[in-house]
């Protein structure tokens, strides 16, 4: 027998978060996201998509009392398809499908309750830049804000019923690792002209870069299949909150006469310095946290986005860019490998230009979609 428990106390908020810790406890690949991160999700003071939607927590216990999963279920009001699609997340379970079905039911049942015909999973409510998919191949030590699980996950979504939705591709390449020749000629080309330059991402002028990316993200990614426009004010809070891990040397812009035409933004993998902290991030910890930024280097740098405006599309300018960017941060940095984050198998465009910088598939996560009506035709993700 299994009981579900809404999760509405603080004792069964702190359990919603040591469920995992128990459960990865022998896994050295598991890195405890930080608990300010998860929370903060579920706090309709933190989290706009509250604004246009509802979310709840559930605990799964035995007929002990002991947790044996947990899960986070949510309607997501701007996450428009084809059918009204629920969403299912932070799913952590015992390797049961007994237990999992349970789960994956009871998750029905409520999305069934308010109008939705299928849901997903397992995905974050809010954003897709973190805790988005279910992690199928390539179990190594998460990039911060990245979902990690067992690898007998797969099979309880799958035999539930579940189907993939989407790949969620993750590249990487050694920072040293020779650069492919497609683009040390593009940048051999655009080098000759005197209208473009090259330029790193600087922390104190932030204005004016939150400036340039927004120019770049709404005029690449405005007309793409479930985007939508970012502000400038929204980017430049997010550039200031990001302002104590940026790096002056791992981001770059490129201009054509000073007006933006391209990116390419990185981070340092925060998952190096924050598995030191146990998922707290109190006043100890954040002191811990600067003496490990300290003395710990960092060898991965996370690549976060990467955009080209149209005019600039199909001419080979990422070359010029990335190859300025890598010869400078080899000299001025200690990261010696660098990870996309995923690119879905939806977008050809991107993917090409991941292969194209001679990187290697290095973890895979899959977008599951289970439509109620079973004689439904499933549709994956359409490609842009």
């Amino acid at each position: 027998m299994i009981i579900a428990e809404e999760v509405k106390n603080e004792s069964q908020k702190r359990e919603f978060l040591e469920f995992p810790v128990r459960l990865y406890h022998h896994d050295t690949n598991y890195v405890r996201p930080l608990d300010k991160d998860i929370e903060e999700i579920f706090n309709p003071e933190k989290n706009k998509f509250f604004k246009n939607g509802e979310c709840a927590r559930f605990l799964f216990k035995n007929k002990e009392k002991e947790t044996v999963g947990k899960v986070a279920v949510f309607v997501n009001n701007l996450y428009k398809q084809q059918q009204p699609t629920g969403g299912i997340g932070f799913f952590d379970c015992i390797n049961d499908q007994q237990t999992a079905d349970f789960i994956f039911n009871y998750c029905k049942k409520w999305l069934q309750e308010r109008g939705m015909e299928a849901m997903d999973g397992s995905i974050n409510f809010g954003e897709r830049d973190k805790f988005w998919g279910v992690l199928i191949d390539g179990f190594a030590q998460p990039l911060y804000g990245m979902n990690y699980n067992f690898p007998y996950y797969k099979d309880l979504f799958e035999n539930y019923g579940f189907k993939v939705y989407f790949e969620q591709l993750c590249f990487s390449r050694p920072i040293f690792a020779d650069v492919s020749r497609v683009f040390t000629v593009m940048h051999a080309k655009h080098s000759r002209n005197p209208d473009l330059t090259a330029k790193p991402m600087k922390k104190n002028n932030l204005k004016k870069f939150a400036q340039d990316f927004t120019e770049i993200y709404n005029k690449a990614w405005a007309a793409h299949g479930e985007g939508k426009h970012i502000t400038e004010s929204k980017v430049l809070r997010m550039f200031k909150k990001m302002k104590p891990i940026l790096n002056d040397h791992i981001s770059w812009f490129v201009y054509e006469k000073e007006k933006p035409i391209a990116m390419w933004m990185n981070l340092p993998d925060l998952n190096q310095w924050f598995k030191y902290l146990n998922g707290k991030f109190g006043l100890f910890e954040k002191l811990k946290f600067l003496w490990v930024k300290k003395f710990k280097k960092n060898e991965k740098m996370v690549g976060l986005v990467f955009g080209v405006i149209p005019e600039w599309q199909k001419k080979g300018i990422e070359g010029y860019m990335i190859w300025e960017g890598t010869q400078h941060l080899r000299k001025h940095t200690d990261f010696k490998v660098t990870e996309m984050q995923w690119i879905g198998d939806f977008n050809p465009k991107m993917i090409k230009i991941a292969e194209n910088l001679d990187t290697t598939v290095t973890r895979k996560l899959a977008t599951y979609r289970y439509l109620f009506d079973r004689n439904k035709e499933f549709e994956r993700h359409p490609t842009l």
